[in-house]
């Protein structure tokens, strides 16, 4: 039995000196909203001038889900429960769907939601899906994509593959969807599933300083980083909570992705990520390094730069692996999965088409030209023969096979017909 483990850690022994365990109230709720770094670290109000996510439909596969919290029941969804049928509501113990959720999508509570946790996506809508742990991701994946989340959230893993998971990864990043996923809590050079998984979206984790966490899992898979620090979270069993972990920043560029699909509604979920890559920073200690680095990815988000620095567009699936399934079966593609291929074997096709079309009639009127050619070649070669043989004895031949004048006959070589050629192009590429 494959069994996942979730990638945040709590702590609610200290959330902050004043707010070990506060109930959610007026007498906490600034220090709630002034312990939640990672929003000015974002710059978070100029971000809420552009987008809040609107419109964005974002799934978390995760434990339970306080759907009573007063930062964040007006953004839950009906979801589903996978475990026993019944409501999204967590179990003793499950505090981490609703840590995730109001990371992403918490609305805060009291005048105008100045009070309480704040989600950096505080108008997009959260689809809960109760999951076990020991189940395959598979059937939740394929629900979030028909229910019509265009971002997935899944801050959990497992050390083992299965293939069942693998093509319903395939199924979203084909209908258009975005999974979004955790590097891990291990320090290590491992990042498990589902961030091993073509087509996923995998997150480490950074401190206040943009420094990579030293427990953050490293390794190719990783595209970018994101706060993962002494993250104040909503809870079930506590009101708000503290802790580290990789979950907290793929939460958070779930978010990121959601203010970016509700700004670019075109986009695709391959091009949201562009913009997430193309505007990621660096700390001081990791300038100049080549990327992505597999620690760094391309770098930590910066949701704002995201949302108005001009972007190209780029290729269909962006800086994501392409699972192969939906690789370009097109010539010179190659196995890298570079959508680019993709505008680049159409093109070639349509070029190939217009070449047969063109090609083909007067390919056709150049034989029919040839043979009349030859022919009236041939009827003058047999009067000239005739007249030479009339004026020039026997025993000479000219070129031609025929009886040849004292100092020749001006002849030509036969006629060296050339081949045409198709010279194939490689696949195009921006």
């Amino acid at each position: 039995m494959r069994i996942k483990q979730v990638l945040h850690v709590a702590t609610v022994a200290s959330l902050a000196s004043a707010l070990t365990l506060v109930p959610a109230g007026a007498a906490s709720a600034d220090q709630v909203r002034d312990a939640q770094w990672p929003l000015e670290f974002f710059d978070a109000d100029s971000v809420w001038e552009i987008s809040e996510g609107k419109g964005v439909t974002i799934a978390v596969i995760d434990d339970g889900f306080e759907t009573d919290h007063p930062d964040l029941k007006e953004n839950l969804l009906e979801g589903k429960d996978f475990i026993d049928g019944g409501d999204v509501n967590p179990s003793s113990g499950e505090n981490h769907g609703t840590a995730m959720a109001s990371i992403i999508a918490a609305h805060g509570h009291g005048p105008e939601g100045s009070q309480g946790m704040k989600g950096l996506a505080p108008e997009a809508k959260i689809l809960p899906i109760r999951y076990s742990l020991q189940d395959s991701l598979a059937d939740p994946i394929r629900y979030a994509v028909d229910q019509g989340a265009t971002v997935i959230n899944i801050s959990l893993g497992s050390s083992a593959s299965d293939n069942e998971e693998k093509e319903a990864v395939e199924y979203a990043l084909e209908n258009d969807v975005l999974i979004v996923t955790a590097s891990g809590n291990e320090g290590g050079s491992s990042i498990g599933y589902p961030g091993g998984y073509p087509g996923t979206l995998t997150v480490g984790a950074t401190g206040k300083d943009g420094e990579i966490w030293g427990n953050s899992n490293h390794g190719p898979e990783v595209l970018l980083t994101a706060p993962g620090v002494e993250v104040v979270t909503a809870g079930s069993s506590t009101p708000y909570r503290k802790g580290d972990g990789t979950s907290d920043s793929s939460a958070y560029t779930s978010a990121a992705a959601g203010l970016i699909r509700s700004k670019y509604p075109d986009l695709t979920a391959g091009q949201v990520v562009n913009r997430l890559v193309k505007t990621a920073g660096l700390p001081d200690s990791a300038k100049g390094i080549s990327l992505p680095d597999e620690k760094y990815g391309y770098g930590y988000i910066r949701p704002l730069a995201a949302l108005t620095e001009d972007i190209p567009k780029g290729s269909k699936y962006g800086p994501l692996k392409v699972p192969e399934s939906l690789q370009s079966p097109s010539p010179g593609s190659g196995s890298g999965g570079d959508s680019g291929s993709d505008s680049g074997a159409g093109s070639n096709n349509i070029l190939k088409r217009l070449l047969v079309f063109v090609a083909a009639p007067l390919f056709l009127l150049l034989v029919i030209g040839l043979v009349v050619f030859a022919t009236v070649k041939a009827s003058r070669r047999k009067r000239r023969s005739a007249a030479v043989e009339a004026n020039w004895g026997e025993g000479q031949r000219s070129p031609y096979g025929q009886q040849m004048p004292p100092g020749g006959l001006s002849g030509f070589p036969p006629r060296q017909q050339g081949t045409d050629r198709d010279q194939p192009s490689g696949p195009w590429r921006p």
